[in-house]
């Protein structure tokens, strides 16, 4: 599993261009909920080495959250490419992010058409190219 910093958003960056499905979890330090999730979204990630796990402190990385408007913690974020397949917040329960993250990786999940948004795309926000040319 990844913690989003600075010197990790190439290798992260690299992962999900090469198509790896990625589930990020917005969280805060201070969150007591999110500190007590994160052994559970550890252990997620052990489980499942084809997905590329990332959390984002959204404090430590808020250039990069800024973008997500964050009001409730977990959030999780899952996309493949440049196709956010799921964002909200969730119940920090493992069993259950589990089997939404099954649900929405196997295939056979439609997401919501608000979700296409190319605002919510995480690779986007960690390009600092990709960056510069939005604020153009």
């Amino acid at each position: 599993m990844h913690v989003l910093r600075t010197e990790s958003r190439a290798a992260i960056l690299a992962d999900m261009r090469a198509g790896r499905c990625c589930v990020a979890c917005l969280c805060a330090a201070w969150c007591h909920v999110c500190n007590d999730f994160r052994t559970q979204f550890d252990a997620l990630a052990v489980v499942h080495p084809e997905i590329l796990f990332v959390w984002i402190d959204i404090e430590d990385q808020a250039e990069v959250a800024e973008a997500y408007d964050v009001e409730n913690f977990p959030t999780l974020l899952i996309q493949r490419d440049a196709q956010v397949l799921f964002f909200g917040a969730i119940e920090p329960d493992g069993a259950g992010t589990a089997r939404l993250i099954q649900a929405v990786t196997r295939g056979g999940y439609t997401p919501a058409a608000s979700l296409s948004q190319a605002h919510l795309d995480l690779a986007a926000h960690l390009d600092p190219a990709a960056r510069l040319a939005a604020s153009d």
